[in-house]
């Protein structure tokens, strides 16, 4: 039940000084809660009247007489103070009873104080490297998972975990050693009594975490279903278009509606047997002090082995000790709901990356020679996609891909930027195996633009800067001219400065893809990938963002796809593909009088 909770403490290892610090500090809050019921004991004297008087200095006579020797020198002292200054001692033993107090209280702040840092350290770097695992897994992860789901886990996953788990952390140093001060001082007072209570509140206890069993399962369950929504929720958000012209808003808000059913009905089960925790606990301590009151009770008015005023303070102690001990016992209650919680994180932090480089791998300085795929197969989930794909691309070179959706075509550029491994046969650049290429180098050298033109909810500027972080202006505004973005950018409201929405919203689809070429440009990559990146412009747009891919090209080794004609003819080599496979490759004017395939395709494009 404790692996996923020691996995997630060791998070805290750089933190283990304010860790000491809040074990020292609950130590002595723990001394001093004894300390300060046991400093009633005088007081009530006084208060009383009931002081044993002792009017000669006790004699220490050994350890055995330990407990005699003590309550003889308070009295003597006590009785002493009496007969001179009644009031002054009134006021004294109070004093006593309030410093201690503050020296238990002040110290229960500074442990809080110190584990505030251990407990936000921990959920601090825990979603560091939830998001530095996210932000390197491969990319066929994302197309499995769900992303509301992951969401969850990085939101609130991490909650519950600040809330189960990190919240127990206090109460593993300081409730135990309150209940063993609190203990050191009723056996002090009465071995009998004490033995009594040993007895009967491990089995409070254990009722108390027998009622937690099933707490991990239903908790589980809620997150599960909150991924769920949160799906739904992103769906709807990013396809209102869609869910509107289809009127499929009907259709939604029930998905919606039975996965917040669903949500409602785990969450009703979990608070259910979670609200057990605190009646449940309530109740055995009343019983506890209920049956304590009785025996000690008969102690004091039949043995007369214990002073009325020791009883009560030791009624305060055994208090002392139930409240920690129904915080132990809840505490359960947490961990299985943490567990669950934990789970979910590790599962993603334990996730093994396939596609990580290799020990043995190399820096690529520069892209010299050519890229080459030979004899190149790979498969989705073992659905052939590509099928013993040779081709080579030489420095310089400009190389087209035409084929029919589904032929391959994007699967190859996923391929030579890395996001996925191939099955079987060789790509290389510069003969180098692109698995043995460090991907930091790789992807310094590449630049792409697709046709989906991905921009982030931030200014023109920083979305420009993502290839290139330390760009001057004038090599930005350079290449947001050369982009033909530059006049747009200035007539938008704060230049270059201006947050351009979620996805670029606020930019037409021409802007977007402008920005998309101005930030290839600012990069300026050794290898350029075009990626249908004016499919889905209007005429327009099109011939602008064709002039400015145009000069993104000039003096780069290009691989693109399904371009516009007038750039297929001016390609040094074209592909065509059709089922993962090349059924033809040459100029243009080779294809067109050879391949029917690729003149079927031309006119297509020259109908459109």
């Amino acid at each position: 039940m404790f692996i996923s909770f020691k996995k997630i403490l060791q998070f805290g290892t750089q933190y283990k000084g304010y860790a000491f610090l809040n074990i020292f500090f609950n130590t002595l809050y723990a001394l001093f809660s004894a300390l300060s019921f046991v400093s009633l004991i005088p007081m009530l004297n006084v208060l009383f009247k009931t002081t044993e008087e002792q009017l000669t200095p006790a004699k220490y006579e050994g350890i055995f007489t330990l407990q005699t020797y003590i309550k003889n020198s308070i009295n003597f002292y006590v009785s002493e103070q009496l007969i001179e200054n009644t009031e002054g001692t009134l006021v004294f033993v109070i004093g006593l009873v309030l410093s201690l107090f503050l020296l238990k209280n002040s110290f229960n702040y500074l442990a809080l104080f110190f584990i505030t840092y251990l407990r936000n350290g921990i959920l601090k770097d825990l979603r560091n490297a939830l998001y530095n695992k996210i932000i390197t897994l491969p990319i066929h992860y994302f197309n499995e998972k769900r992303k509301g789901d992951l969401m969850a886990k990085l939101t609130s996953d991490v909650n519950e975990i600040q809330i189960s788990f990190l919240s127990i952390l206090e109460l593993m140093i300081r409730e135990p050693l309150t209940i063993l001060f609190s203990l050191g001082a009723m056996f002090f007072f009465s071995f009998k009594l004490t033995l009594f209570v040993l007895i009967f509140i491990p089995l409070c206890g254990w009722i108390i975490s027998s009622l937690g069993k099933g707490l991990k399962k239903k908790s589980s369950q809620v997150q599960q279903e909150q991924g769920g929504f949160l799906t739904i929720i992103d769906e709807t958000v990013n396809g209102q278009k869609i869910i509107r012209t289809f009127r499929a808003g009907e259709q939604f808000k029930n998905r919606f509606y039975k996965s917040t059913q669903r949500f409602y009905n785990f969450s009703n089960q979990l608070l259910h047997r979670a609200s057990l925790a605190g009646p449940t606990s309530e109740f055995l301590g009343i019983s506890a002090i209920g049956i304590l009151l009785w025996f000690g009770g008969r102690m004091v008015l039949l043995d007369e082995s214990i002073a009325g005023t020791t009883f009560v303070v030791y009624i305060g102690l055994a208090y002392n000790i139930l409240t920690p001990a129904k915080a132990i016992s809840k505490a359960s209650y947490s961990i299985q709901k943490g567990n669950a919680a934990a789970d979910r994180i590790l599962e993603i932090l334990n996730l093994e990356n396939s596609l990580e480089d290799a020990k043995d791998s190399v820096t690529l300085k520069n892209f010299k020679n050519s890229i080459v795929f030979d004899k190149v197969f790979f498969s989705y989930d073992n659905k052939p996609v590509i099928n013993n794909i040779s081709f080579k691309i030489r420095k310089g070179e400009m190389v087209a891909i035409v084929g029919p959706s589904g032929s391959g075509k994007t699967t190859l550029t996923y391929l030579l930027n890395r996001f996925y491994d191939i099955n079987k046969g060789v790509l290389s650049i510069d003969n180098i195996p692109i698995n043995k290429i460090k991907k930091k180098s790789l992807y310094k050298h590449i630049g792409m633009v697709t046709q989906e033109s991905f921009l982030f909810n931030d200014s023109v500027l920083n979305n420009l800067l993502l290839g290139k972080s330390n760009a001057s202006k004038d090599d930005i505004i350079d290449a947001a001219k050369a982009a033909n973005a530059h006049k747009f950018i200035e007539e938008l409201p704060e230049g270059y400065n201006t947050k351009i929405g979620d996805l670029g919203n606020k930019l037409s689809g021409g802007q977007k893809q402008r920005l998309t070429i101005a930030r290839a440009l600012l990069k300026d990559p050794q290898l350029l990938i075009l990626d249908e990146a004016t499919s889905a412009l209007d005429t327009e747009s099109e011939q602008e963002i064709q002039h400015a891919l145009e000069k993104l090209m000039l003096n780069r080794t290009s691989l693109v796809i399904a371009h516009r004609l007038s750039t297929i003819q001016k390609a040094d080599n074209i592909l065509v593909l059709d089922q993962g496979k090349i059924v033809a490759s040459g100029s243009h004017k080779q294809l067109l009088s050879d391949n029917k395939h690729y003149k079927k395709w031309v006119q297509i494009q020259s109908m459109n």
